[in-house]
């Protein structure tokens, strides 16, 4: 493959090893964090990118979703060494949709117990039960993580106008 055709990282890219969040990959992680522990903060505690210690490479999925536990401030924790109960990815324009997949058998083989692969430009979430196995939701569906008993109308994550407005 010719240099011409590879694509170009950013500097954030590069020193983080990511690829660069958009305004539509922030606004879906903050409309559907804010969801979540508004809806669900009792049960679960919901933590934007937490980097986990997983086999081989470390990853820093955009949202996790963990057991509430007791919060250490004298301590922190750099990677996570216990899986999160979910993990939740949104697709930046620069990232190839593969890489999510994939990453999705890396947290499954962690002890993820469900995976989230968001898709912004098409409305879209998948929702990964294993490996392989998934379910769609698109605009006028009820998105329903069966793992964790969680529930989200798909419309609220991708009205127009924020939610409240």
């Amino acid at each position: 493959m010719d240099s011409a055709t590879l694509p170009i990282q950013s500097d954030y890219e590069t020193e983080r090893g990511k690829p660069m969040p958009s305004k539509l990959h922030s606004v879906i992680t903050q409309r559907l964090t804010v969801f979540l522990v508004n809806r669900y903060g009792d049960k679960f505690e919901i933590l934007p990118e937490l980097t986990l210690d997983t086999p081989g490479e470390r990853t820093t999925p955009d949202i996790a979703i963990c057991e509430p536990e007791a919060i250490d401030f004298s301590k922190d924790e750099v990677k996570r060494k216990e899986p999160p109960l979910a993990t939740i990815e949104i697709l930046s324009p620069t990232q190839i949709l593969q890489t999510l997949l994939d990453k999705t058998n890396e947290y499954f083989s962690f002890g993820v117990k469900s995976c989230w692969v968001i898709l912004p430009t098409l409305k879209t979430i998948y929702v990964y039960s294993a490996p392989y196995q998934f379910e769609v939701f698109s605009p006028g569906d009820e998105v329903f993580d069966a793992k964790l008993d969680i529930r989200l109308p798909i419309d609220t994550l991708f009205a127009p106008k924020s939610v409240g407005k």
